[in-house]
């Protein structure tokens, strides 16, 4: 089974007219690329207090509803002590609630879960963008999980044959949300992030043992959102056109599903394949997702110099 992303960004990448990859740039970073384990090993909650079963609700409830952070001023919580934003910030809004209670990892408690209790959840210096939303995802997936899954993400997991491609094929077919394509110059292009990070995780969260002992778990790709381009850009292996250029220094926010959206999001997991694939015989059993982790945390180093992400506003990331 191949992953139907790869096939579908090639006319992407060589039509591109905004973004391009310098493959010179790709050498240089894979011959000082260190690996940096799971991403989810840095987060301010400790997701290893939980049992296999609720580790594995916690990663699907959070990724199903892990997009479009930006603003500003950008929504940030409160977590012991600290100020946390982005996907980190979810991931304590969520465990704060863990915390107290287990009720948010109750599947029929999502299927019907008011918006004023999801507004406490994620309760921070401002409303988290697309709070509607979220909250209709979390309906979605409580109630389809409860009517086809038997309220349990294990039988999701089962479903698939334990496979990480068929897992990302269930949930962009089973639950709309999940599904991430477009069309370019006529060309039906895939991405399914949110999809394809849920297997990526169970698959590091279990170090590929028990739940996460998933085949094909090497052909999932990038995770193509707006931390990725943002660093691969900082490191000269993304080149944007002028007028893109323009539009990101200058924050102006693009359209979803628009010509240049589609081109930095292809070219992005098209360069994170090179990279892979420079990485193969100094590491062997790199896989796409060990990279993209590591791309993706080079991202939290925060620096006066860093250069703005593109800004599009959509459930996708």
């Amino acid at each position: 089974m191949e992953n139907p992303v790869l096939q579908s960004i090639e006319p992407v990448i060589k039509n591109s007219e905004h973004v391009r990859i310098n493959e010179d740039k790709i050498r240089e970073f894979a011959e000082s690329f260190s690996q940096k384990g799971h991403w989810m090993n840095n987060s301010p909650f400790d997701i290893n207090v939980l049992t296999d079963e609720e580790k594995l609700a916690f990663s699907f409830i959070f990724n199903s509803i892990s997009f479009s952070y930006w603003g500003n001023p950008k929504w940030t919580i409160d977590y012991k002590g600290e100020k946390v934003d982005g996907a980190y910030g979810l991931i304590a809004s969520i465990g704060k609630v863990l915390e107290k209670e287990k009720k948010i990892l109750d599947f029929e408690y999502l299927s019907d879960i008011s918006a004023i209790d999801l507004e406490l959840i994620l309760k921070g210096n401002i409303m988290i963008p697309l709070i509607e939303h979220r909250m209709n995802i979390l309906h979605e997936i409580g109630s389809v999980l409860r009517k086809k899954f038997d309220g349990s993400p294990v039988n999701l997991l089962e479903k698939s044959g334990r496979d990480a491609l068929k897992l990302v094929s269930l949930l962009i077919n089973e639950f709309p949300s999940f599904n991430d394509c477009t069309f370019y110059n006529g060309y039906h292009v895939f991405f399914n992030k949110r999809a394809q990070l849920f297997a990526s995780d169970v698959y590091q969260l279990f170090n590929g043992e028990g739940y996460g002992n998933l085949t094909n778990s090497d052909k999932l790709t990038a995770c193509a959102d707006y931390k990725l381009p943002k660093i691969l850009r900082e490191l000269s292996i993304l080149e944007y056109s002028r007028e893109l250029e323009f539009i990101i220094d200058n924050k102006r926010q693009i359209p979803r599903d628009c010509m240049q959206e589609t081109e930095i999001r292809a070219n992005t997991v098209k360069a994170i394949e090179l990279i892979k694939e420079g990485l193969k015989e100094r590491i062997p059993g790199i896989k796409s997702i060990h990279v993209n982790d590591c791309v993706w945390l080079l991202s939290q180093n925060k620096s006066p110099d860093d250069k703005p992400y593109h800004l599009v506003r959509t459930t996708a990331y």
